[in-house]
């Protein structure tokens, strides 16, 4: 079963560009964006550069998207940044538990799962990532990993919540390595996902769009976006370059 029709591409700067920096790459990227019906684009920049560049975005082709966020409201959670605190920016989209995030800073299922409930009642579309190491995949885990993350950040959720949930699928082995997956490998793990979401939201999971994310650049986007069941791509390293991030939400 395919996904929505409507493709999603997310620029992910992770801690990178300072707020000059970003200005400048908004007013670089921007005369040479030319967005198709068909498709979305989203920046998400470091926090300290949300504010500086949600003018330059507003009323353009380019959603604003936020790296993190946390699963309180408000209250005493010092160095956290809150779900009404983004949406008053004019945040769309919202990652959660990237695999980064996973690794360097323990983040677990369980803060996934309140992550999701908690950009979601707040109007925020979350962006949940899964996605198995080399050593889960080697050992034949990929696919019981990707299922648990999915089941665990997913707990709780109304099926009636799925048309603003995306998934990023980035397998952890091809973050920042310049080895893509293969577009067969991901497709076999989009129908897994997408299987899954079924199972977890019944009619409502073909509403969720599945991103693949792993070095994704100009050279490979064309095909990855020509994979069965890829319904959008979450980039890193390449979305820093204008010109390349372009190229990449230019997909033919």
């Amino acid at each position: 079963m395919s996904g929505p029709a409507r493709r999603l591409l997310i620029g992910n700067w992770k801690m990178n560009l300072t707020v000059s920096d970003a200005q400048a790459y908004a007013r670089t990227l921007l005369p040479r964006l030319k967005v198709a019906g068909d498709r979305e684009i989203a920046l998400a920049p470091p926090f300290t550069a949300l504010g500086a560049i949600a003018p330059l975005l507003k009323g353009g082709p380019i959603l604003l998207a936020a790296q993190n966020l946390f699963w309180e409201d408000e209250g005493p959670y010092t160095g956290e940044i809150s779900g009404p605190m983004l949406q008053e920016v004019g945040v769309t989209y919202v990652l959660v538990a990237h695999s980064e995030r996973r690794r360097h800073l323990e983040e677990t299922d369980r803060a996934a799962s309140r992550k999701v409930a908690a950009a979601l009642r707040c109007g925020l579309q979350p962006v949940l990532c899964v996605g198995e190491d080399e050593m889960e995949r080697e050992s034949g885990r990929a696919a019981t990993v990707v299922q648990t993350q999915l089941a665990r950040g997913l707990e709780g959720v109304a099926p009636g919540a799925a048309p603003r949930l995306q998934i990023a699928y980035e397998p952890v082995w091809a973050i920042g390595t310049g080895k893509a997956a293969t577009p067969a490998q991901a497709a076999e793990m989009h129908a897994l996902i997408r299987a899954e979401l079924a199972r977890l939201l019944g009619e409502a999971g073909p509403g969720v769009r599945i991103l693949y994310g792993g070095s994704v650049t100009p050279a490979n986007v064309d095909e990855l976006m020509r994979t069965p069941g890829v319904d959008g791509a979450l980039v890193g390293g390449a979305s820093l370059k204008a010109d390349e991030f372009a190229r990449i939400a230019s997909y033919r």
